[in-house]
This record gives structure tokens, sequence and C-alpha cells, in this order.
């Protein structure tokens, strides 16, 4: 009603804010910003600084490529058990025996006195240099050989593999230890240079790079635990035999192992066509390197693109094509070979 002085229920009358606190001098330090804007190299995200703390690391170590000692709080050893020793390698659990098929790879397996337990040999064969070398490699070592006949051994090749008449039983592949590796190189008093894998699954790829990393220098392949292919028939087929002569060493995790590499004075260089250091003329060539190929759909993966001191890129003619990851490790390791016997030459007539 008019005039009753009575609110319709409901109807509350809400009171003022109240006094509000200031923002005092809170405008004024805003306008006054954060002072000049650091140098790249003093910006530990950025690549100049990356490249500043791996010079500080390559003079750290005497700028020799002679790592230290082992990093402390790395006795886990990513990839081997704990309490191995020496250059003794690990199996994967649960793996059954591989068939390495193709003559240049059972000859090259033969070589290496891998612990084969049976040469299997076509028959009716021709009897090539390389098929007389397995079957007296195999006699002299005692190892079974078993004459089979072609649908046999199509059977034992798996689908798609080419045999080429031999075959050879061997256990399941014993991976490295990645410290143990490098151990082993510095103890020959050479330059490292490793190849590691980061979400490669084609064992072909695995092949290529085991076959390139041995023509051109390299010591070792370090690949993943987990999401990542192993050491089996297709990769000791594509490698040519070079599976038995190239160590391939796991990591449980490969960016805490790249992390340990670099604690020893190893320098981490991932390649993407992004990259911010271009390949020709790599100024890094003559140090401790391991060389990081990522997967061809994805490429470098978030973490071990942060652990890279730089990333290389390969120049190519057209936007529109790519390398395959087999095919740019062997471009990179061509390209590091290159300029360390340019330099290598250079020392010498100096």
């Amino acid at each position: 009603m008019k005039g009753s002085g009575k609110q319709r229920p409901g109807a509350v009358r809400k009171g003022g804010k109240g006094a509000q606190v200031g923002t005092g001098g809170h405008g004024r330090k805003a306008l006054e910003g954060k002072g000049p804007t650091p140098k790249a190299e003093d910006r530990a995200w950025h690549p100049a600084g990356k490249r500043k703390a791996a010079d500080e690391r390559y003079r750290a170590a005497g700028g020799k490529g002679k790592p230290g000692g082992k990093v402390a709080g790395q006795g886990s050893r990513a990839g081997a058990p704990r309490g191995a020793s020496g250059a003794s390698r690990r199996a994967k659990s649960g793996d059954e025996s591989e068939i390495v098929t193709g003559r240049n790879s059972v000859v090259e397996a033969l070589r290496a006195r891998i612990p084969a337990t049976t040469l299997y040999v076509a028959a009716r064969v021709e009897m090539d240099d390389r098929v007389k070398e397995a079957t007296k490699i195999a006699t002299n070592r005692g190892i079974p050989i078993l004459e089979v006949m072609r649908p046999e051994l199509d059977r034992l090749a798996g689908e798609g593999g080419v045999h080429q008449g031999l075959a050879l039983k061997v256990p399941p592949y014993e991976y490295a230890h990645p410290i143990e590796v490098l151990d082993d190189v510095l103890a020959r008093d050479e330059t490292p240079l490793f190849v590691a894998l980061d979400g490669i699954t084609d064992s072909r790829n695995l092949g290529a790079i085991l076959r390139s990393t041995g023509a051109f220098g390299g010591q070792a392949v370090i690949v993943p635990q987990r999401r990542s292919v192993g050491v089996n028939s297709a990769a000791w087929k594509t490698s040519a035999g070079a599976a038995a002569r190239v160590p391939v060493a796991m990591a449980s995790n490969l960016t805490q192992t790249l992390k340990a590499l670099k604690e020893r004075g190893i320098f981490v260089l991932g390649l993407d066509g992004g990259g911010d250091v271009s390949l020709p003329g790599l100024t890094w060539a003559d140090r401790p390197i391991v060389i990081v190929v990522g997967s061809e759909g994805k490429g470098l993966s978030r973490l071990v693109a942060e652990t890279c001191d730089a990333i290389v890129s390969i120049p190519i003619e057209s936007s529109t094509e790519s390398l395959n990851a087999g095919i740019a490790a062997s471009v990179a390791l061509y390209e590091i070979s290159k300029l360390r016997s340019g330099q290598e030459r250079a020392a010498r007539a100096d």
C-alpha cells in the first residue's frame, strides 16, 4: 500500500560497499617497468643462452672432449639393472630369440661372435662366398647347421622378410648402458659421436641409422626403453650387419640420460626443420656429440627439445619436402664426420 512505509517481502535494500582500499603506489610501480631486457645469452631458455652454457661446460671439461667423472645420483643407471658392471649388456625381459636374415647380416653377426644357436641354410642354395663363410664359421664354433626348404625359411623370416637362403637364430638382443658405452669410447681416446632416437618406432629406420652410424665414425645408438623401436630381425636386416658392430644402448628415461651425458661434457644436438642452427659448418663438430633424432610425425618431444643444447636444421630445397629419420641422421653424421676430418687435416698441417 502507498504510504504504509512497509516494503514488499524480499525487497531488501543493500548497504553501500563502504570505504575501499586504494591502489597505493601500485600504479606507479607498474609504470617503472622491470629494467633492461637481459641479453639473449643470459636467458637460460634462449638458444644463445644454451650455447653459452654448453661452451662453459666445454671449457670446464678442458676443451678436449674428455668429460669428467660420473654424475652423482646416477647409480640406478637408466636401461641397466643395479649392480651391472663393465661392458655387460642386459637383454630385454620377456623377449624370445630373434631370426637374423640375409647373407650380409648373418655373416656379420657370426663374425661378431654373436652367441647364435642355429644356422639355417636353404636347400640347393647358391654357394657364394658369404654362404661359404657363414657355414665355415658356424662349423668352427660348433653352431648347428640345418638345411631346410625355402618355405620354412620364408616362415622364419616372417612376412616381407628377405632371407637370401640364410637365417641365423640368435638370443634376445642385449642392450648396452649409455654411460658404460661412453666410458669405453673415452678409454679408446676417441671423441664420442652418438645418435639418440626419440619416439622412432620403425625398425627399418633403426637399422638404417645403425648402418650410417658405423659408416661415419659413430660409436653407439641410444634408444628409450618405452615407446621406441628395439633391435629385431628387421633392424638386423636393414643394418646390413652393422647391428653386430655398433652397440645399441637402452635408456629407461631418455631425457634423464641426455642430462647425464651433458654432465659428462657431451653436447646434445636435436635435429628439427625449424632449428636455430644450420648443419653446414657446424662449429661444434669437433666436440663430443649426441645427435637426437625425433619421429617423422611429431618430431622431438618437448622435454627432449628443452634438454638439447641446440636445435639443428638441415637445409633442403623444397619447403614441401621432409627427410625421414634415417636419412636425416645419415646427413648429420656425414656432415659432422666431414667437418672433423677437415679439422684433423688442418691440425696436422699446422
